[in-house]
C-alpha cells in the first residue's frame, strides 16, 4: 500500500497517482524523531508532482511527514514566509 492510500484511502486525485512515492513504503517519510530524511527528500527530488504535493500539504495543514520535498520544519517555516509576504503586500495596497 502506498503513503496517499494509507493515509487517505482510494480517493487519490491525479497529481497523487503520479507521485514518485507510490508503491513506496509509507515509512520512509514518516521517520523518527532525529532520523534522516534524506531517502525521503531524495525519492521527492525530480518528481513532476512535488509542488502539487507541497501544496496539499500546506492546504490541509499535514504537520508531520515529508511532503513535496520539505519537513513539518520546512513546512513551517514556508507557511510562516507566506504569511509574512501577504502582510506586506496587504500594508504596501
Amino acid at each position: 500500500m502506498d503513503i496517499v492510500s494509507l493515509l487517505y484511502g482510494r480517493q487519490e486525485p491525479d497529481w497523487q497517482t503520479r507521485a514518485n512515492c507510490m508503491g513506496v513504503d509509507p515509512d520512509l517519510f514518516f521517520p523518527e524523531r532525529g532520523a534522516s530524511t534524506r531517502e525521503a527528500k531524495e525519492v521527492c527530488r525530480g518528481c513532476v508532482v512535488q509542488e502539487d504535493c507541497l501544496e496539499f500539504a500546506l492546504t490541509n495543514g499535514e504537520k508531520f511527514g515529508i511532503w513535496g520535498g520539505l519537513s513539518e520544519r520546512e513546512r513551517r517555516r514556508l507557511r510562516r514566509d507566506r504569511a509574512v509576504r501577504r502582510r506586506t503586500a496587504t500594508t504596501a495596497s
